[in-house]
């Protein structure tokens, strides 16, 4: 089951373990001294403060002047600095263990992870023991599609008893919330929704093609994620984009080729921006807020989808914190192989019109939250917040209501704001210490100085340090393709003795992760080369057995080449890892079938 690369979702790829860079231990009371506090409640910024943390919660937050200082305190003079709350970025996709330390070093403290696989609940628990430097995390259960789905190892479903047992089974593994896509037809859309309110659990992500904005806000869908769904109900020809893209659905459900727009809406694409409606964007943002429907705008994804063109994007410095096989496919020139020139200018007039859209709900009372859909390209991990924030003032938000919309807004989504999203006392302390004001100008939420996780503290040396460590990692060579170079002249036997010997001699020199081998494998499968695609996942397997996605991958391998056997027995080792995995379910049932 191969995690594809793809240009709206990355696949949630997985890097080697490598011990992480990690704070000194957390002191018992740290003392911020001399700083203006920048609550994010929408109150007026506070001067000459001093804030004190006893282990990893704000205890105090008094004047200067009357603070005291605790004996053997560990005290930060902040004359002349700023502070605000730790950031959330509220559509992530995690490119690998390795790189969450970006979003530290970044000031992001809180992520909402997107697609949910078992891995990322291991990942939790290390952070949360201080093994592990990374975020908080709030995770979602795997992608819920139709019968045409579009990203492989999502859940595809055809009837509405195999929507509730969808919805049943994140439950039952843990997942935070249920996320569902847009080639869901209608049934299935309404049957998840029911059964997420009678299991007490949210559900959110793309508006599908089969239903209207309207329709979703109401059957309670709790997050709109991209704007999908938006601009057709702000139309005053509404009814008829919706029968476009509801044909277009049929007939990618038809042909099981799913795409994530038809011939239908392209067509009726210059219609919608011709028809925009104030007053229809008025009745939607009313509907919206009544239902509590909140909007994650994702405009860093959105900006890359209409300027992705731009060469100038090859020379972005933060490339160098990504390894190659996340950047390898990032071409402007190209994005997904199918964008022209006719794409792009029209991309860029509805970014510019997601803008005034997304300004007006803000001052019509709708929830807006800040994501970035990292890491689809140019959506850097941590440092895609500070591209959102920004454009969020773009479209009309002043920076208070930038800032909210990373801090107090997921807070309250969350519904955690007794724990986070605000600087006050009892609040956990997620803080970020700034060298500049960000309500004079939202981007100086990008020059901090020292940032507060859980109590601990990472000064501006120690983040250095941080992301010295991670461009050290995403310099290192992919093992895949030199490994594929010696397969094409030596065989698939000189290839993995290769992997072994440059990871006994050189393990520094190469990436050794997992997707690196699951890449190389589904390459070869591509290639219809199955006995060597057997031969990298079965090393694969041997690098990593705790991994449920390497059995997945093989047993694929094996079905591909005929071995019904080995196929079902992989899959049965999957399976053991990870029951939830249902790729592994259904291949074993039509396998069994035969």
């Amino acid at each position: 089951m191969r995690r594809l690369c793809g240009w709206f979702i990355l696949p949630l790829l997985l890097s080697s373990l490598v011990a992480q860079t990690s704070p000194n231990a957390p002191q018992n009371v740290v003392v911020i001294r001399h700083v203006t506090v920048i609550d994010a409640t929408g109150a007026p910024a506070r001067p000459d403060m001093t804030v004190t943390i006893a282990g990893d919660h704000i205890t105090s937050i008094a004047k200067g002047s009357q603070a005291v200082i605790p004996k053997d305190a560990q005290v930060v003079e902040a004359a002349g600095k700023f502070l605000i709350p730790g950031l959330w970025d509220m559509h992530v996709h995690p490119i690998g263990k390795d790189y969450l330390p970006l979003f530290i070093a970044n000031g992001v403290t809180g992520i909402r992870i997107m697609w949910g696989f078992p891995d990322y609940y291991e990942w939790r628990k290390q952070i949360e023991a201080g093994q592990l430097l990374g975020p908080g995390m709030w995770i979602a259960s795997p992608i819920i599609d139709g019968p045409a789905r579009y990203w492989p190892g999502s859940v595809s479903v055809s009837t509405e008893q195999q929507a509730r047992q969808a919805v049943d089974m994140a439950k039952q593994h843990g997942a935070d919330f249920v996320k569902v896509y847009q080639g869901l037809p209608r049934e299935e859309y309404f049957a998840i929704a029911d059964e997420a309110k009678k299991q007490g659990i949210s559900f959110v992500g793309h508006v599908p093609l089969s239903v209207s904005a309207q329709e979703a806000s109401h059957a309670g869908q709790k997050s709109f994620e991209h704007l999908v769904g938006i601009l057709p109900a702000c139309s005053t020809r509404d009814a008829e984009l919706l029968q476009a893209q509801q044909a277009d659905l049929a007939d990618d459900i038809a042909s099981g080729k799913p795409k994530f727009w038809g011939p239908g809406v392209k067509e009726t694409r210059e219609m919608m921006l011709d028809t925009y409606s104030p007053e229809k964007v008025a009745a939607l943002s009313a509907v919206l807020k009544s239902n509590g429907t909140w909007q994650v705008p994702t405009f860093t994804l959105l900006h890359m989808f209409a300027y992705g063109d731009d060469p100038a994007l090859l020379k972005d410095v933060r490339l160098k914190y990504l390894p190659i096989r996340i950047t390898g496919g990032w071409d402007p020139a190209a994005v997904d192989g199918k964008h022209t020139r006719e794409d792009f200018a029209y991309e860029k007039e509805e970014f510019q019109k997601d803008l005034e859209v997304v300004g007006a709900m803000q001052k019509a009372g709708v929830g807006i939250l800040a994501g970035t859909d990292t890491a689809n390209p140019y959506c850097f991990p941590g440092f895609g917040l500070h591209d959102e924030l920004g454009y969020l003032v773009q479209a009309g938000l002043t920076p208070m209501q930038a800032l909210q919309a990373a801090t107090l807004n997921p807070a309250r989504f969350l519904g955690r704001e007794q724990d986070v999203g605000t600087v006050e006392v009892g609040k956990i302390a997620d803080l970020v210490l700034l060298d500049a004001n960000p309500l004079d100008n939202i981007g100086n939420t990008r020059k901090i100085d020292t940032v507060i996780h859980g109590g601990r503290v990472y000064d501006r040396s120690t983040l250095d340090g941080i992301l010295a460590k991670v461009q050290d990692l995403a310099s290192r060579k992919p093992i895949g393709e030199t490994m594929f170079k010696t397969l094409q002249e030596k065989g698939a036997d000189a290839a993995v003795a290769q992997y072994r010997e440059l990871k006994t001699t050189q393990p520094a020199a190469y990436d050794f992760s997992e997707n690196e081998l699951i890449d190389l494998g589904y390459r070869l499968i591509h290639m219809k080369k199955f006995v060597d695609a057997i031969a990298i996942f079965k090393l694969s397997v041997e690098a990593y057995p705790r991994s449920y996605n390497t059995y997945d991958s093989l047993a694929e391998a094996y079905m591909d080449d005929g071995d019904k056997q080995l196929a079902i027995e992989n899959y049965q080792k999957s399976l053991q890892i990870n029951p939830g995995n249902t790729n592994g379910l259904k291949m074993l049932e039509k396998l069994n079938a035969q």
